[in-house]
């Protein structure tokens, strides 16, 4: 399968595209810029320059390939408080991909990325959220909803809903890493309130494995939850991040939430447990690699800053 794959040089995209080259396909990877394009390359992947801006280019290069997975957002955009922006771009390239899909032969693939956290921001309150809740619209949820519908065109159309904690030694700018800066830039890792609200994580290759699988199998218009552990209480993520710094674990007030997480403040105290059991049933996904605990403890994400 010749697939083409925006995001190709990121977290994930580092993961995904040597885990599609492995299983014998042809990847085509997006680069916005000489060093994405040298990272893609790098990674055994064919170069096409471009950004989710052109949508006339990723018309293009979706028309062209049998399968596409869009993984590509604007991250910087929405950590500068562009998030309407960053929102409208990625609805504005999935249709762009999608319409090109369906007009270009039936039974094509894509296969985009979502997030469980827009569960609990949509009403998924008090229970385990499963890849059966769907929510009628909003930002990201708009996104997601269009890829399903594409199902109804031909398209063999799948999103993955991502934890808001995909980890490992591939992970330099994710919520982890962000959590890691907060505790040493405050001298003490915190949890909002007494740290009981759940966050799902999962490892960034089985994450990876389970993109691939998606886009060799999964049928049309089907949620996906790439989740490994289901729900790991905050005041456990800030013990284990404690441990690693040796600095003291405490709870944040809730007038210092604002100032202790910063961009992550609208969302720390959300719950958000999560269940991956039809993900797991209907691809036979079973992640094989280290939990968000124990994968604090290895050390890696201190490392770098300790050899510095």
């Amino acid at each position: 399968m010749h697939v083409f794959v925006t995001g190709a040089s990121g977290h994930l995209g580092s993961a995904l595209v040597p885990e599609l080259l492995a299983a014998g396909h042809r990847v085509t990877g997006l680069a916005r810029s000489d060093a994405s394009a040298a990272a893609v390359a790098g990674l055994g992947a064919e170069v096409r320059r471009g950004d989710l801006d052109d949508p006339d280019g990723l018309r293009e290069a979706a028309a062209s390939a049998d399968g596409v997975v869009h993984l590509a957002f604007k991250h910087e955009a929405m950590l500068a408080g562009a998030m309407p922006e960053a929102v409208e771009a990625d609805l504005r390239a999935i249709t762009a991909i999608g319409d090109a899909l369906a007009a270009s032969g039936p039974g094509k693939a894509l296969v985009t990325a979502g997030g469980t956290l827009m569960l609990p921001l949509g009403g998924v309150t008090g229970r385990q959220g499963t890849e059966e809740d769907v929510m009628p619209g909003g930002p990201r949820i708009d996104a997601e909803n269009a890829v399903i519908a594409l199902a109804e065109r031909g398209v063999r159309s799948s999103t993955v809903r991502l934890p808001p904690l995909v980890h490992s030694d591939l992970d330099h700018h994710g919520f982890t890493p962000a959590l890691i800066g907060f505790a040493r830039a405050k001298g003490y890792a915190g949890y909002p309130g007494d740290g009981a609200n759940r966050w799902p994580a999962g490892h960034t290759l089985d994450v990876a494995r389970l993109f691939r699988l998606a886009l060799e199998k999964a049928p049309a218009g089907t949620r996906l939850h790439a989740v490994g552990d289901g729900g790991v209480p905050l005041r456990e993520i800030a013990a284990a991040i404690g441990r690693n710094l040796d600095l003291p674990v405490k709870s944040v007030p809730a007038e210092e939430v604002a100032d202790y997480f910063q961009f992550m403040a609208g969302f720390i105290n959300l719950d958000n447990p999560v269940s991956a059991a039809r993900t797991r049933e209907v691809l036979g996904w079973d992640p094989a690699h280290a939990g968000l605990i124990e994968d604090i403890d290895a050390g890696h994400y201190f490392a770098a800053r300790r050899a510095g």
